[in-house]
C-alpha cells in the first residue's frame, strides 16, 4: 500500500538529452530535488551536448500514446508539463491526449529554439500548439524569442513585452510567465501576467551562458503548483529554485561558461 504522504506525482512530456542538462532529464532532477515523483513521456531522442544539438529522432505517434496511457492509467498526476515537442504531428497528439486527460495543472513551456540555436518547432507545429494546447494550459512560459516568434511581434521595452503577454493571454492560457533572461543590462526580470494584473521578479544577471535553466524553470512551477502553491507563488518560489541552482551550477562538458543548473534543494 502506498504511504498516506507520497509525494505528488508529476508528469513531463518532452524530448530526451543525452547531455543531461534540459528536457526530460532536467525536468526529473528538478522534480526530485523538489520533493515530487516525476514520471514522463518523451517525444523526441536527440543527440545532444553543451556544444549543441546534432540530430533529432521524433518518437512515433502511437507509442507516445503508449507512453501516456500508461502513466495515466496507474498515476494520480497532480500537474503535467510540456516542454520541446518537435512537429506538428506531436503538438495535436499531446494536445488531443491532455483534452481527453483534463491534468489538475497544465504548464506549456513552448520550447522552440535551443540555447545553441537550433530550431526545435518546426513552423506547422507553431500553428498548431497556438490552435490546440495553449488553450489549455494553465500557465505558458515562453523565453523573449520564443514570445516573439509566438506572435510576431518584437519587444523592445516593458509595454512591448505587455502587449505579448495580451496577445497570448487571448489565445486561451490562463497565466503567462515570460522569462526575461535573453533581455539585456544587469538585471533580470521575469513577468507573470494573468486576469488579475502583472508583477516582475527580479534578479542579477549572472556572468555566463546557463543550459536547460527554461526546462528547470517550467518543471520548478509544475513541482510548486503540485504541491498545492498559488500560482503566484509557485512562480516565485520557482525562479528562486533557478536561482540557487544557477549559484551552485558546474561545466560538465568542454564549451566554456556553459554551465548546467546543479540541484539546489
Amino acid at each position: 500500500m502506498p504511504r498516506a504522504d507520497s509525494p505528488p506525482v508529476i508528469l513531463t512530456i518532452a524530448g530526451s538529452d543525452s547531455g543531461g542538462g534540459a528536457g526530460i532529464q532536467a525536468d526529473l532532477k528538478t522534480f526530485a530535488a523538489l520533493g515530487t515523483h516525476g514520471t514522463c513521456a518523451t517525444t523526441a531522442l536527440t543527440a545532444q551536448n553543451t556544444q549543441g544539438v546534432t540530430a533529432v529522432h521524433p518518437v512515433p505517434s502511437k507509442h507516445l500514446v503508449a507512453e501516456l496511457d500508461a502513466v495515466f492509467d496507474d498515476f494520480r498526476i497532480a500537474a503535467v508539463k510540456t516542454g520541446m515537442l518537435g512537429d506538428a504531428r506531436t503538438v495535436r497528439c499531446v494536445a488531443r491526449e491532455l483534452a481527453r486527460r483534463q491534468p489538475r495543472w497544465l504548464i506549456v513551456d513552448p520550447v522552440m529554439i535551443a540555447t545553441s540555436g537550433a530550431r526545435l518547432l518546426d513552423a506547422n507545429a507553431v500553428r498548431v500548439l497556438v490552435e490546440r494546447l495553449i488553450p489549455l494550459a494553465d500557465v505558458l512560459t515562453p523565453n523573449l524569442p520564443e514570445a516573439e516568434a509566438l506572435t510576431g511581434l518584437a519587444i523592445r521595452n516593458p509595454r512591448d513585452g505587455e502587449r505579448v503577454a495580451e496577445t497570448l493571454l487571448g489565445w486561451g492560457t490562463r497565466a503567462v510567465l515570460l522569462k526575461g533572461g535573453h533581455g539585456r543590462g544587469r538585471e533580470v526580470a521575469d513577468r507573470w501576467f494573468d486576469a488579475h494584473g502583472t508583477f516582475d521578479i527580479r534578479h542579477p544577471r549572472l556572468p555566463f551562458d546557463a543550459h536547460g535553466t527554461g526546462c528547470t524553470l517550467s518543471a520548478a512551477l509544475a513541482a510548486e503548483l503540485a504541491k498545492g502553491r498559488p500560482p503566484r507563488v509557485a512562480a516565485r518560489r520557482a525562479i528562486a529554485f533557478v536561482q540557487r541552482a544557477l549559484k551552485n551550477a558546474y561545466t560538465p562538458g568542454m564549451t566554456p561558461l556553459r554551465v548546467l543548473a546543479q540541484s539546489a534543494r
